[in-house]
């Protein structure tokens, strides 16, 4: 029978330690609709061993191409293995071929799971339901075990230090940008091993969140990192959602850049198209039809892991705009991931299935879905 119910009445971190002292094993779903978002973890024994969430789904061989463990050539390699046929995980094939080493595959394994339960662990309102069922269910890529007590206790501290730093850093969407030099202030940095790094990534274009990815850190550490240089005056952090762009006149309007960029890229001008794309985002960062020209545009360039990176952030900006998911499933089926690319595409059709692209998208799922059989068979025949 599974275990269920509202986080109102049975906290999140209660809901952990009943499922670690009961040694269950199975899978944990939590929906918040306040937060329109969906975590799922799976336990073994009361153990954690995977976790995904929908805000957030990094996939393993993605984030290892971001953080420069792996290249896009290894990648590639990997999963043409598993389209031939190869049933073992993603981690296993790229630890055969010598692309990553198996420290570092864990720790970026690790890193994921971690993140997601702290932000599961974050959450005062919604809804959990455990199932139990066998953990071969777990769409993991790489195997890891993490104790659930472990989890429990650094999920504590973090709460007490998020809540002593988030007057400077209130959230891991800021962006990071050098303070302007004062009379008063040294000439020289006396920074430590880890600010280096995290000074090195500061672009005034990447977030917290990218630079942790980058960095192969946790979203936490970096804001610890970053409290600290922001305390000191070495760093400013400014909040995208609250900029308003300064113009003299008028806003400059987004939406004809973006008209153009899907012009450019229709006629093969993918450079033109790139560039139109970045002046619509420029114009309008929080627009996600513009982040969704960039994504098209970055498809069309072989930018896969780009082109992916650009539709999570218009699907953060707008959880139902269809051409993202759209989108979203062509750059899946591009990367070779057909389950991604249906599960994308059948969104889109649940928002309109009667719009001009319908029929399209319809022909796409199905070609998608005959050759996802066609492999499936093929590896368990």
């Amino acid at each position: 029978m599974p275990i269920e119910g509202p986080l109102r009445e049975l906290g999140i971190h209660d809901v952990f330690q009943l499922l670690d002292l009961s040694r269950k094993t199975g899978a944990l779903s939590v929906v918040s609709a306040l937060r329109d978002n969906q975590g799922t973890v799976f336990f073994d024994g009361g153990a954690v061993v995977f976790a995904s969430i929908r805000s957030n789904p990094h996939r393993l061989g993605d984030m290892l191409v971001r953080a420069g463990k792996i290249t896009e050539a290894d990648l590639d390699r990997a999963r043409a293995q598993q389209q031939k046929g190869d049933v073992r995980r993603l981690g296993e094939i790229l630890l055969e071929i010598g692309a990553v080493t198996p420290k570092e595959l864990e720790r970026h394994v690790r890193l994921h799971i971690e993140e997601v339960v702290f932000e599961l662990m974050s959450w005062r309102e919604g809804y959990f339901s455990f199932e139990e069922r066998p953990i071969s269910d777990a769409p993991s890529e790489a195997s890891v075990r993490i104790s659930t007590e472990s989890l429990l206790m650094e999920g504590a501290r973090r709460i007490d230090e998020w809540s002593r730093i988030e007057g400077k850093v209130p959230h891991v969407g800021v962006v990071p940008v050098l303070a302007p030099l004062r009379a008063d202030h040294p000439s020289l940095l006396d920074l430590l091993p880890n600010e280096w790094e995290v000074l090195a990534e500061i672009d005034g274009a990447k977030d917290l969140r990218e630079i942790a990815l980058r960095l192969g850190q946790s979203d936490f550490d970096i804001a610890k990192i970053v409290y600290g240089m922001v305390t000191t005056g070495v760093i400013e952090l400014r909040d995208p959602r609250l900029v308003t762009p300064r113009h003299v006149g008028a806003p400059e309007d987004a939406r004809p850049h973006v008209e153009r960029a899907r012009t450019l890229l229709e006629s093969g001008n993918v450079e033109g198209a790139l560039a139109a794309a970045r002046q619509a985002i420029s114009a309008d960062p929080q627009m996600a039809e513009a982040r969704v020209a960039m994504a098209r545009a970055l498809n069309k360039a072989g930018r896969l892991n780009d082109a992916a990176e650009e539709l999570r952030r218009a699907l953060q900006l707008d959880p139902l705009h269809p051409d993202t998911h759209v989108e979203m499933g062509y750059c899946a089926a591009a990367r070779g991931d057909l389950g991604e690319a249906m599960a994308a595409w059948e969104r889109y059709l649940r928002m309109l299935p009667n719009s001009g692209d319908a029929a399209r998208v319809r022909e796409a799922l199905a070609s998608a879905s005959a050759l996802h059989g066609l492999l499936t068979g093929r590896a368990h025949g």
